[in-house]
């Protein structure tokens, strides 16, 4: 039996919409889920934002503050896809008020932000779900699989990268995105967090780190008014970049194994470039998120010479199933966000958890918080969960 599940969104940019649509698509595509979302509230202090996210989605409420929305008893679970710097008080009251939490990395600005956060959920009882979209994509599911099987051999090395040119124009507009007080650490927050979630997902925990960080477009215009995604700023007030552009990093794991993870949100020529290369002792696997349904895959016994084959993952591989019937047939960014809906409000049916977890943004944000502290020291630094 279906029962209706009323949710809420914070915060209606690019990512509250994502979030909106996936929960209107969760149940085309998961039939038997027992939930049936119902739109009930929409939050954002940007006049008329809400609103016209009411008109278009089918909230029943358009709402200024999202407090109302933590004293709405018509709404169980809330989305928080505000500003970083909003995620620690959102996330902490909506779960004191018990409401289940869908929030987006990197969960707050700091570690604290983020066990703040991840207590709250525990202590309420409730469920979260954090939104690392790039672990659900099946190739990456399939992946895993084929590292835990061994078919690899050992891992001994890999290289992560998250590479963008979201931030590469120069009258890109000074956001909150670009300041330390409401972006926290730049791209290592952005783009770097999915990284460390894939290391962990694919490889095992890291034992300890050492990484280099840089600012290369030092001032940006400040914007005239409010702004939603990247928005441009020519001819505004400049003034410094506080964050980082650009992280690399040295991983060593528990497990022996080597890593390189870097990011980069002023990548020119790089749009999305998202991916991973894992080598073993018998083979590799690597995968590209612009090729999202392909691994590249090297096995057998051979060792020199061995060749790389181009694997299309299919329906028995991760979620692939629900969206496609057979290998080869892509699926999209927006696709990966009803595979965490689905986790979601599975674990809410369930009492129980899938998918990315507060405890899962909690172990990537103590990474992004060793890097900044190695980067200021230039020395190895073990995260602190």
């Amino acid at each position: 039996m279906v029962r209706t599940l009323g949710f809420a969104v914070v915060g209606f940019g690019w990512m509250g919409r994502v979030h909106t649509q996936a929960y209107a698509r969760v149940l085309h595509h998961f039939p038997d889920l027992p939930l049936r979302p119902e739109p009930i509230a929409v939050a954002d202090e940007v006049p008329g934002r809400a609103e016209a996210a009411a008109a278009r989605y089918g909230f029943a409420s358009a709402l200024r503050d999202w407090r109302d929305i933590a004293a709405d008893p018509r709404v169980e679970a809330v989305s928080v896809t505000a500003p970083n710097f909003l995620h620690r008080e959102i996330g902490v009251a909506m779960a004191a008020a018990g409401k289940h939490l869908w929030i987006e990395k990197p969960v707050g600005l700091t570690a604290d932000d983020a066990r703040a956060v991840s207590d709250a959920v525990a202590a309420a009882r409730v469920r979260g779900t954090v939104g690392f979209n790039y672990r659900g994509a099946p190739a990456v599911v399939a992946a895993r699989e084929l590292i835990a099987s061994g078919d690899i051999g050992d891992v001994t090395h890999a290289r992560i990268r998250l590479f963008s040119d979201y931030a590469a124009h120069p009258e890109g507009a000074l956001t909150w995105r670009f300041e330390r007080k409401r972006g926290g650490s730049g791209v290592l927050g952005d783009l770097a967090s999915h990284g460390v979630d894939l290391a962990r997902f694919l490889l095992g925990e890291i034992e300890t780190l050492v990484a280099d960080t840089a600012v290369f477009v030092p001032l940006r215009a400040r914007p005239a008014g409010a702004t939603a995604g990247h928005t441009r700023a020519a001819g505004g007030e400049p003034a410094p970049v506080e964050n980082e552009d650009y992280v690399n990093c040295l991983l060593r794991f528990t497990s022996g194994a080597r890593g390189v993870l870097e990011a980069c949100r002023v990548s020119v020529g790089e749009q999305n470039s998202y991916g991973f290369e894992i080598h073993g002792t018998e083979g590799a696997v690597s995968w590209d998120f612009r090729r999202m349904g392909e691994l590249g895959v090297s096995r057998g016994s051979t060792y020199q010479d061995q060749p790389v084959s181009t694997v299309y993952v299919g329906p028995g591989a991760g979620d692939f199933g629900a969206f496609q019937p057979g290998a080869a047939n892509a699926m999209g960014y927006d696709d990966l966000k009803v595979v965490e809906a689905h986790t979601f409000l599975r674990s809410i049916a369930d009492g129980r958890p899938y998918g990315a977890t507060l405890t899962d943004a909690v172990r990537s944000a103590a990474a992004l918080d060793a890097m900044v502290r190695s980067a200021a020291s230039g020395t190895w630094v073990t995260p602190t969960p």
